[in-house]
């Protein structure tokens, strides 16, 4: 489950949530109804979820292409591909980085599955994993690594916020297999 602490907007009809500190804060919604959404991805194609439907997807956003913690959370994903392929499950990587860094990170790392590419933060938005980050003192906005568990009939059904790498694919198998 998340790590936040979230209450649900007192207005049905609402679907945005309101963090305990009474912020307005995009999202997705458990056990709703992912909203569509259309991202450029490797492979010289185009991602959109309702064309999913059918499969479970796991979505995982990352900060930055070949960086250490991103390396080696693809490369989690990757080793396990076969196991979520089983699953009736595709894996989708989101970061800020362009097209042509991810097709070379792809490559280089012998990624079975599609990175998107979000440089203008639509799709980070929708999630909300736009934070701010703190590095060597220095604050900036950044992705906060966070992953998103959506059902077969589109439905968000688990996410995990401030990921720790280590397990973390492991992690997320486990809750596909019981989905």
């Amino acid at each position: 489950m998340s790590n936040s602490t979230w209450i649900q907007s007192s207005n049905p009809s609402n679907p945005e949530l309101l963090a305990a500190g009474g912020i307005k804060l995009a999202g997705p919604i458990l056990n709703r109804v992912v909203k569509d959404f259309k991202c450029a991805a490797t492979g010289d194609q185009t991602i959109q979820l309702r064309q999913l439907r059918g499969k479970k997807v796991v979505i995982y956003f990352y900060p930055k292409d070949s960086t250490p913690g991103c390396t080696v959370e693809g490369q989690n994903f990757r080793d396990l591909h076969t196991q979520f392929k089983r699953q009736n499950a595709v894996i989708l990587g989101v970061s800020r980085d362009s097209i042509a860094s991810h097709q070379k990170f792809r490559e280089k790392q012998g990624f079975p599955f599609d990175l998107l590419s979000d440089p203008d933060e639509k799709l980070c938005k929708q999630f909300d994993v736009i934070h701010e980050k703190t590095l060597y003192g220095r604050k900036f906005m950044g992705i906060e690594r966070s992953t998103f568990l959506i059902d077969e009939n589109g439905k968000l059904k688990q996410e995990w916020r401030k990921v720790k790498v280590k397990g973390h694919a492991d992690e997320v198998l486990e809750a596909v297999k019981n989905c």
